[in-house]
C-alpha cells in the first residue's frame, strides 16, 4: 500500500505553528519537498538522512518526485504556506497525483491572519492572487492576457479584495494598475508583511497615490477596501448624448434603437469576446463590453480621431474589459482571440474580404453583425454573403424621433439603416 504524501501548510512561526501531528510528520519524512524559504525554517527538525528537494522554480517536477518516492517506500512531506488549498500547490498536487495517495494538513491561512491583524471580518471578501510570471506594470498596452488583469476585473465587482502577491507583483505595481484605470479614489490599500517574524510589518488603509510610491517587504498579503461606492451604470440602451461624438454632422456614433438592435442580434452572453471592426465612437463596443462582465471586446479603429474619442468614452464610463487598436481592418485581427461575435460599423473599404475572414474567425454559433447606411455596400454585403452560402437575414430599420415646434411635436425620421446578420454554413444554429 502506498504511503500517502502529506501536504502540510506552516508559517512563518516554524515548529511553534505546527500541531503535534504535523510536526511528527516532518520529524519522520524520508523526503522533503518545500520552497527555500519553509525549507529552512524546520532544517534542524528534519532526520538526518531526510533527502531535501526545492521546488522553487521547479515546480512541474513536484509531481514525479513524489511519485518516485511513493514507489520506493519513502514517506514524502510537502510543506506549504497556510492553507495549502488556497491558492497553494495542494490544488495543482491533487490534479496530478491520485487524491487518495496525499493528505492535506491545513495551517491557519495567511488570509485570516492578515485580516486579524487588520481587525477585518473576511468572510465577505474576494480572494485573489498575483503570484503569476512577471507580466510588467499596467500600461496603455495591457489587456486580459496580462497577469494582473483577473485582479483588475475582481475590483470593478468587490468591496472587499485580499491579495496574494509576489515579488514581482507587489503591493505597489497593484496601486499603480488602479491609479492607470482611474480606480485611485475607489479604494485603501492595507499591507501585512512578513507576519509572525521579527520583521512583521503591517500598513493600514493608505491612499492609492501613496502606496504606489512605497517599497513594501515580501512574502505579504494585500488588501483594498472600496471606499467609493461602485458606479451603477446602465448596460443597455444608453442615450446618445451620454457618448461623446465627432460632430460634421449629426455626431458620428451608432444611434441607440440602432445599436440596441444591433447587440441583440450578436447574442451576447456574459462570458463572449467581441469583435468592434470600425468602431466610430465606440457606442456598440462599450456597451457589448458593459453587457458582457466576464467577457471581452477588441476593437479597431483608423481614423485618429476617432479612436481618441473611444478612449475618452471608455475612460468615461470606467470600462477595463475593452481593449482599442488605432489601425485599418483586417491589421491586427489575426492575433486576436477567437470571437464569438463580431460587429462590423465600418469597413475601410475592405468589407468583401473582412466578411470572409469573419466568418471563418467566428466561433460555432457566432454572429456576425453589419450596419450599412448605403446600398453600395449592402449589395456588397449580401452579394458577399451569397457566395460565401452564408446563412443572412437583413433588417432595415427607420426610427422618428420627436421633436418640438412651437407648442406641439412633431416626428423627425432618422436615416433608414440596413443591418445584416449572419453566420457561416457550418456554424448556423441547430
Amino acid at each position: 500500500m502506498i504511503r500517502p504524501c502529506k501536504i502540510i501548510g506552516v508559517l512563518d512561526n516554524g515548529i511553534v505553528g505546527l500541531d503535534s501531528v504535523a510536526l511528527e510528520s516532518v520529524k519522520n519524512a524520508d523526503v522533503i519537498i518545500g520552497g527555500t524559504r519553509t525549507l529552512s525554517l524546520f532544517r534542524d527538525v528534519f532526520k538526518k538522512e531526510a533527502e531535501q528537494k526545492d521546488l522553487t522554480g521547479q515546480l512541474s517536477k513536484v509531481s514525479g518526485w513524489i511519485k518516485s518516492a511513493q514507489q520506493n517506500d519513502q514517506f514524502v512531506v510537502v510543506l506549504a504556506t497556510g492553507d495549502p488549498l488556497c491558492h497553494g500547490i495542494a490544488n495543482y498536487l491533487l490534479k496530478n497525483l491520485d487524491p487518495d495517495s496525499c493528505e492535506v494538513i491545513p495551517n491557519t491561512s495567511t488570509i485570516q491572519l492578515a485580516c486579524a491583524r487588520l481587525g477585518i471580518s473576511w468572510q465577505s471578501a474576494h480572494i485573489c492572487s498575483v503570484h503569476t510570471k512577471d507580466t510588467g506594470d499596467w500600461d496603455n498596452n495591457a489587456d486580459q492576457s496580462h497577469g494582473m488583469y483577473p485582479l483588475l476585473h475582481a475590483c470593478k465587482k468587490h468591496s472587499l479584495l485580499v491579495i496574494f502577491t509576489s515579488p514581482d507583483n507587489t503591493p505597489d505595481r497593484i496601486a499603480r494598475m488602479l491609479q492607470h484605470q482611474g480606480m485611485q479614489d475607489d479604494f485603501t490599500l492595507s499591507v501585512t508583511e512578513n507576519l509572525l517574524t521579527a520583521d512583521e510589518k503591517i500598513q493600514k488603509e493608505l491612499t492609492i497615490k501613496r502606496a504606489a510610491n512605497m517599497d513594501f517587504g515580501n512574502p505579504n498579503i494585500t488588501v483594498l477596501q472600496r471606499i467609493k461606492p461602485a458606479n451603477d451604470a446602465v448596460l443597455f440602451g444608453m442615450e446618445d448624448n451620454l457618448f461623446f461624438q465627432r460632430k460634421p454632422d449629426k455626431g458620428l456614433i451608432t444611434k441607440r434603437e440602432v445599436r440596441a438592435v444591433s447587440l441583440a442580434r450578436l447574442q451576447l452572453k456574459t462570458s463572449s469576446i467581441v469583435w468592434d471592426i470600425g468602431a466610430g465612437s465606440g457606442s456598440v463596443g462599450l456597451e457589448a463590453a458593459q453587457l458582457c462582465t466576464d467577457g471581452y471586446v477588441y476593437a479597431i479603429e483608423k481614423n485618429k480621431a476617432d479612436a481618441a474619442i473611444v478612449q475618452q468614452n471608455q475612460k468615461q464610463l470606467g470600462i477595463h474589459n475593452y481593449k482599442l487598436y488605432e489601425d485599418k481592418a483586417p491589421e491586427q485581427l489575426s492575433c486576436w482571440p477567437t470571437p464569438d461575435a463580431i460587429f462590423i460599423g465600418g469597413s475601410g473599404g475592405e468589407l468583401k474580404e473582412l466578411i470572409s475572414f469573419c466568418l471563418q474567425k467566428l466561433s460555432n454559433n457566432g454572429w456576425l453583425v453589419m450596419n450599412f447606411v448605403t446600398l453600395e455596400n449592402l449589395n456588397t454585403a449580401t452579394e458577399t454573403l451569397k457566395q460565401l452560402k452564408a446563412n443572412w437575414d437583413v433588417t432595415q430599420l427607420q426610427a422618428s424621433r420627436s421633436q418640438p415646434i412651437l407648442h406641439m411635436n412633431r416626428m423627425q425620421a432618422e436615416n433608414p439603416v440596413w443591418i445584416v446578420c449572419a453566420q457561416a454554413q457550418s456554424n448556423k444554429h441547430e
